[in-house]
């Protein structure tokens, strides 16, 4: 039985300082993915959700860690394929990836946090060898069955080795919204850096914590996000392994993420300008203080108080109101805005691991999109904001029944 202990972190992730301070609290919640059995227990687990400030190097993170074995082995539900927005975002990066790096047949492609191979697919597709490597067994067993080797296991240094010894050094090494998952990064950079061959290539990408705080994207604080990265701890990090940074792409992924290219130092290639640029416009918005997440908190607090006034007029009005989309970043919302299963009656959500089970804490059942057109609420809240253009442009019709909310950047009604 897996122990789903929090530990409080005291050192930084990038640069292992202890001068960390905690500047920006939410609402403790449970896991953010563990949907849960209609016989739940009322008394679930809640963590602390608390964004800690490093001094010396500027990185943002989480300042408890659950059980990342609670987190990724047991209830995990993500699948990357259920988005059709993210898959075709995954089949643009594998084109634009082989032809910046002029990749040939045969090149070994490693994927980091693979979740059900979507993203190794394209590669294979285009006569590259691929080897995914995720935590979650689900997802790993989809994998395999759909093909694409998949090692079940924590990508670490050791971890890299061995695929080092057994398949050869990697030509590129890739990683999706899963280098924000790890607490050991230290160990995941160093495992990279053996695994790469002396010119190969490391490319992740990870939400930017700059566009999290321009656009009050609050919700993605959760649990398995342990770092909001910034341009400037990554450059600090890589030089400790003999790597560095040599082009920033924005790219536009989970509202807003950089995709961030990596070599080693002996493959002696320069950074473009992209990573200056970068790095300067977070100084100019000051990411690099304290003051930065104190005006975040003070942001996220005027927000809440405008979203419940918003559901509670709407209600008291008599209006049902529904949701789309139970993301993990729903917990957090739900939970920092009080928002029960007494203020939203259901939520839909396109993957079917979460149907027919209820959503962590607050218990709101999800059900497929078709019941939409069943229940008929009024209203419906668009959780899964990072893809409400296409959730509205696929449900066009939902607008003869009622209206879309937006809860960020500021609430507001779409429709009717």
């Amino acid at each position: 039985m897996i122990e789903d202990s929090c530990y409080e972190r005291k050192t930084c992730r990038v640069c292992e300082s202890t001068e960390l301070s905690t500047e920006f609290k939410l609402t403790p919640t449970p896991p953010g993915n563990n949907f849960v059995s209609e016989n739940f227990s009322e008394d679930e687990k809640v963590f602390p959700l608390d964004l800690k400030f490093c001094s010396e190097c500027k990185h943002i993170q989480l300042g408890h860690v659950v059980n990342p074995k609670f987190l990724f082995q047991t209830n995990y539900s993500y699948v990357s394929s259920t988005s059709s927005v993210f898959v075709d975002h995954l089949a643009q990066y594998a084109d634009h990836i082989i032809k910046l790096l002029d990749l040939q047949p045969n090149a070994l492609v490693v994927d980091i946090g693979s979740n059900d191979g979507t993203c190794l697919d394209f590669f294979k597709k285009k006569n590259l060898r691929v080897l995914g490597v995720d935590p979650a067994k689900e997802v790993s067993d989809i994998a395999n069955r759909n093909g694409i080797e998949t090692i079940n296991d924590f990508f670490s240094s050791k971890l890299a080795k061995d695929i080092s010894n057994s398949y050869g050094k990697a030509d590129l090494i890739t990683s999706h919204n899963a280098c924000a998952h790890i607490d050991d990064l230290s160990g995941v950079i160093s495992g990279v850096e053996s695994l790469l061959k002396d010119d190969g290539v490391f490319v992740m990408e990870v939400g930017y914590f700059l566009d999290v705080f321009k656009n009050k994207w609050f919700d993605t604080v959760y649990h398995e996000h342990v770092d909001f990265h910034t341009v400037t701890p990554l450059v600090k990090l890589f030089a400790r392994f003999d790597m560095k940074i040599v082009r920033v792409e924005r790219i536009s992924p989970q509202g807003g993420s950089i995709r961030v290219i990596a070599q080693k130092i002996k493959a002696n290639k320069s950074a473009d300008s992209t990573v200056s640029e970068l790095i300067e416009l977070e100084k100019e918005l000051g990411l690099h203080s304290k003051k930065a997440l104190n005006d975040f908190q003070s942001t996220i607090d005027n927000l809440k108080d405008d979203f419940i006034k918003l559901i509670a007029g709407l209600k008291k009005d008599g209006k049902s109101i529904g949701a789309y989309g139970a993301p993990t970043k729903a917990t957090t919302l739900c939970h920092h805005f009080n928002i029960n299963n007494s203020d939203i009656d259901f939520i839909v959500d396109d993957n079917p691991l979460k149907q027919g089970l209820f959503s962590p804490g607050k218990h709101i059942p999800v059900y497929s999109p078709d019941r939409i057109y069943d229940l008929k609420p009024d209203y419906l809240v668009i959780l899964a904001w990072n893809f409400a253009t296409p959730i509205m442009n696929n449900h066009k019709r939902y607008l003869d029944i009622g209206s879309f909310i937006l809860p960020m950047p500021i609430p507001r009604i779409v429709g009717k």
